[in-house]
């Protein structure tokens, strides 16, 4: 018996499988290949499996970590290639091994975000959207663990960010706050919306590149 995790990619069609059926999707890939999941304990046992942080849908990512247990002894070093081979299409393995940090030690997002525009990026979007994120605070609506919306400022939620821009896109490189508390990438589309919405992109995609730990380094 042993713990696993798995790092995949999510993309393509894939972006828009939700949270539950992504759950679904994985523990009959693992049935398919043969795996046995260890179950709690109880009247109701289930799987022993989670996903750190996960994805909201529509988003893509280069770096989705998946933790579960199993009753055989396994390093899974091999699991990778032998998953891929039943993972439905934008679902790709890339490593499994046996985990040596927690998830909490997750504290950084770093995403690739485009802002596209159907005619065009308008004139000085970029100075000013870049001064909008790089204020003293910003403060928009989001929703609560109680899904309820409050007033929050994110500003602080933003630990780097840099901004280009093509004809058509703004592209911005951002690390953001990955827990306790965490920003949805998705949301400074909000911001800009909200506070200048003549520069409000047509529409918006959020791709993970790589999860970091409190000293800037990638988390495994």
């Amino acid at each position: 018996m042993g713990k696993l995790r798995l790092l995949f990619v999510k993309e393509g069609r894939a972006v828009y499988i939700s949270h539950l059926d992504l759950l679904r999707t994985f523990q009959r890939v693992f049935l398919r290949q043969g795996l046995v999941l260890r179950h709690s304990q109880g009247f109701h046992p289930h799987p022993v499996i989670s996903f750190a942080l996960p994805l909201p849908v529509g988003q893509a990512s280069d770096c989705e970590i998946l933790d579960f247990e199993v009753t055989q002894d396994l390093d899974g070093a091999d699991l990778p290639q032998a998953l891929n081979a039943f993972m439905p299409e934008g679902i790709r393995a890339l490593d499994c091994y046996i985990p040596a940090r927690p998830i909490r030690d997750i504290a950084e997002i770093r995403c690739k975000v485009n802002f596209l525009y159907d005619a065009g990026v308008p004139a000085n979007a970029l100075e000013e959207i870049r001064s909008l994120f790089t204020g003293e605070s910003l403060i928009i609506q989001k929703r609560t663990k109680r899904k309820s919306l409050a007033d929050v400022d994110i500003r602080p939620m933003v630990h780097r960010l840099e901004m280009e821009a093509a004809h058509a896109a703004l592209h911005l490189d951002v690390s953001v706050s990955a827990q306790n508390p965490g920003l949805n990438p998705a949301l400074l589309a909000a911001a800009v919306e909200a506070y200048l919405p003549a520069l409000a992109p047509d529409f918006v995609q959020v791709r993970r590149v790589e999860l970091m730990d409190a000293a800037g380094e990638r988390f495994r």
